[in-house]
């Protein structure tokens, strides 16, 4: 398989996001009722993030519209609609609604640790974003994105910091409620503005990983959409030093560079593309070429593990990049991690 064209796929998921993020139904709500009065649409309920079918869809869809403007400036001449979509999303009304939500009876456990993370994680790009001049049309857009969703932001990360100390074992599933994903990704909004909770983070992970060893990679279970094992060795790639990392994955894989747990090197079958949780299969195939990237590029250039990496990273793609429009069960969600595929 060639390697992607990331241009080329910046423009067709900015397309596809755009298609569904003001989308408010089918909706799957993760909404605790306490009365009456709280049975409301979607819409009502979350005034930014009511589209692609569920609040953490909606996050992350408008995560790649940020991301794909970043990577692809461009775009925000060739696609106005994008830059117009989100001035419309991200104001101060708005963002005081969803952190309205929070501050409920009864949503304490609302989205965590999945819908967290890629709240930060928007955050994040929002913050790299900022980087280009102000005199620039994309940089001062940046700015006005982020200053307007920093509530938002500042909620999630203050309950980041009060749910870790209490968290004492971490979740191994490989769907939302994954530990491990939930840490990488808040890392990377916590890495550039939160000093305390990017400490915190790190020792959470030693503590739940970094004794880890003989990973036995008993996956895919049928609706996983993370790879609980490479999940794990990318969040710990993330928090632990060079050296470390290598002498960590050594225990924790020691059989990879004899292809070894094989089912980590072979792709999922997806039966039924238009049933919502088979289709995430899909989604394991590309987060799981996300992982092998990434931890291809913190092996050393002679590892024997390294093109065995490489080579699972592009499979894996290749199982799963032509499926990332269909059903809508999937395409409401699969372009965010195919974007990470092939840009982290």
């Amino acid at each position: 398989m060639p390697a992607p064209d990331l241009h080329a796929l910046l423009d067709q998921y900015a397309s596809i996001v755009l298609g569904h993020v003001e989308q408010e139904y089918p909706n799957k709500l993760d909404h605790v009722i306490n009365d009456a009065s709280e049975v409301k649409s979607p819409r009502d309920l979350h005034p930014i993030f009511y589209g692609s079918y569920d609040w953490h869809s909606s996050v992350h869809g408008h995560w790649l519209l940020v991301r794909a403007l970043r990577l692809l400036p461009s775009l925000l001449v060739r696609t106005p609609a994008i830059a117009a979509l989100l001035d419309r999303q991200f104001t101060a009304d708005k963002v005081a609604g969803e952190v309205a939500y929070l501050h409920q009876r009864s949503r304490g456990p609302f989205e965590r640790t999945y819908g967290w993370a890629w709240l930060l994680k928007l955050g994040a790009e929002l913050q790299l974003g900022c980087r280009v001049p102000p005199s620039d049309p994309l940089g001062a857009a940046m700015r006005r994105w982020k200053d307007a969703l920093q509530p938002l932001v500042d909620a999630f990360a203050t309950r980041y910091v009060a749910y870790l100390p209490k968290a004492t074992y971490p979740v191994r599933v490989g769907t939302h409620a994954n530990s491990a994903f939930g840490l990488a990704l808040a890392l990377d909004y916590a890495s550039i503005n939160h000093a305390d909770l990017h400490a915190m983070i790190v020792a959470k992970a030693k503590a739940w990983y970094g004794r880890d060893v003989n990973c036995p990679a008993w996956e895919p279970d049928g609706t996983d959409f993370l790879s609980p094992a490479l999940m794990e060795a990318e969040c710990m790639r993330r928090v632990l030093p060079p050296a470390d990392f290598l002498a960590w994955f050594d225990a924790f894989l020691p059989g990879l560079a004899e292809g070894r747990p094989a089912t980590l090197f072979t792709p999922a079958t997806v039966s039924d593309r238009a049933d919502a949780q088979i289709t995430h299969l899909d989604g394991l195939n590309l987060s799981r070429a996300w992982c092998w990237r990434s931890i291809a590029q913190a092996l050393p250039p002679s590892d024997p593990r390294r093109p065995l990496a490489m080579s699972s990273h592009a499979a894996h793609l290749d199982a799963a990049l032509s499926h990332v429009r269909g059903d809508y069960v999937g395409e409401h969600w699969l372009a965010t991690f195919a974007l990470l595929a092939i840009s982290e």
